[in-house]
């Protein structure tokens, strides 16, 4: 163990006081956890016990405060290998009981080492059970984390969280996104060539295509329809992402073009609600969404139910039990969250182009969904004979 991460624990009661506050007015008082100093963002709660380095990289929480409903987080430190981008992406974090001691071969540095070194300011020692409930009951909401030796009274406090901007409206896809294309080529023979728009994109999606033999040029947020097919892309891929998708005209003009032109269509998470809207269908924000790698979901083309990996606070509004005349031919629900009957999947049947609300990708997260990788290799497949 390096003498960084021993040093770690034994900074851990020396923490400055910190405080939680809702925007409905709801306050949990703790310690310091990460970077001492004042963020604001969008409440949410994860379910997943394992994969806090997947998930705090994830851009799609980009301006999320993440409450970790596991109570003990840290254990395994954080390596080099398993982070989703380039940076943590979440705008707080919040946890009941910190690891003192993380404990794992491939740790290079502690949780809370990490969360201070970029930046990122979070709370522990609070009852994250009370809060979660708090949430699940009202729903997600603006928050604010206010850490450090000299706090504002709580008025002040909660007056500078009910000023922070809400999710619902926000336009964030561009600010997580690359800015200049990049390729990731094929492992082994190369097979296909796939454009991916990048959304908010995790590095372990193009590794998942690569290993089916597809190179990935994976592309900014906002590539036209020209640049996607500058690629010459045997299909198109588009990612998951952060904010209200009602804002995404961008892309959903070019998954329109997509659509016109037939070209096998893969979406996930951000990309499935850019498909609903596509296809016409409406958008809306959950009360509370889905997070965490545990979430049940029926795959209705097969009666099979998978464990998932889930990171979306908005939905789309389409019927569950009927097929829907659309301007590119009939659309239906695939996918069906079993918890609550949100919509979780669509799929044309008359062109090849489906998508999920989900992270197929794994990372973290179970593997059930690998399947859907394997699907759109085969949409690829068909069109090409």
């Amino acid at each position: 163990m390096t003498t960084s991460i021993q040093g770690a624990a034994s900074q851990r009661h020396k923490a400055a006081p910190a405080v939680l506050v809702l925007e409905d007015g709801r306050t949990f008082r703790g310690r310091a956890y990460g970077a001492v100093g004042v963020t604001f963002g969008e409440a949410v709660f994860s379910t997943g016990m394992t994969g806090y380095q997947e998930t705090l990289t994830d851009p799609s929480y980009h301006r999320q405060v993440v409450v970790m409903t596991a109570p003990h987080v840290g254990n395994t430190g954080v390596n080099d290998e398993d982070p989703e981008s380039k940076r943590i992406w979440v705008s707080g974090y919040v946890v009941r009981d910190p690891a003192r001691v993380p404990s794992n071969w491939r740790a290079r540095r502690s949780l809370e080492e990490e969360l201070r070194s970029q930046g990122v300011v979070g709370i522990s020692g609070i009852d994250t059970r009370a809060l979660t409930r708090h949430l699940r009951e009202r729903g997600a909401m603006r928050v604010g984390i206010f850490s450090g030796n000299a706090l504002p009274d709580e008025g002040t406090m909660l007056a500078e969280v009910r000023q922070a901007p809400e999710m619902k409206g926000a336009s964030l896809f561009e600010e997580v996104a690359t800015k200049e294309t990049y390729v990731v080529p094929a492992i082994g023979a190369k097979k296909f060539t796939v454009a991916a728009v990048d959304l908010g994109i995790k590095g372990m999606t193009p590794h998942r295509m690569a290993e089916r033999g597809i190179e990935v040029h994976v592309l900014p947020a906002t590539a036209t329809a020209e640049d996607v097919y500058a690629v010459n892309p045997d299909g198109v891929f588009f990612s998951n992402g952060p904010g209200d998708p009602a804002t995404a005209d961008g892309p959903v003009a070019v998954m329109q073009e997509v659509l016109a032109r037939k070209t096998p269509l893969f979406g996930i998470c951000f990309g499935n609600q850019i498909l609903g809207r596509a296809l016409g269908f409406g958008t809306y924000k959950l009360k509370y969404g889905h997070r965490g790698i545990n979430q049940p979901v029926q795959d209705r083309t097969t009666g099979k139910v998978e464990v998932t990996a889930h990171n979306h606070g908005f939905a789309v509004d389409a019927p569950l039990d009927k097929v829907s005349e659309t301007p590119y031919g009939r659309a239906e629900v695939s996918h069906v969250c079993l918890n609550d009957q949100v919509v979780e999947g669509l799929h044309l049947l008359d062109q090849p182009a489906f998508s999920v609300q989900y992270h197929p990708e794994a990372a973290a997260g179970p593997h059930d969904a690998a399947y859907l990788f394997d699907r759109f290799v085969s949409l690829m497949e068909g069109q090409r004979a």
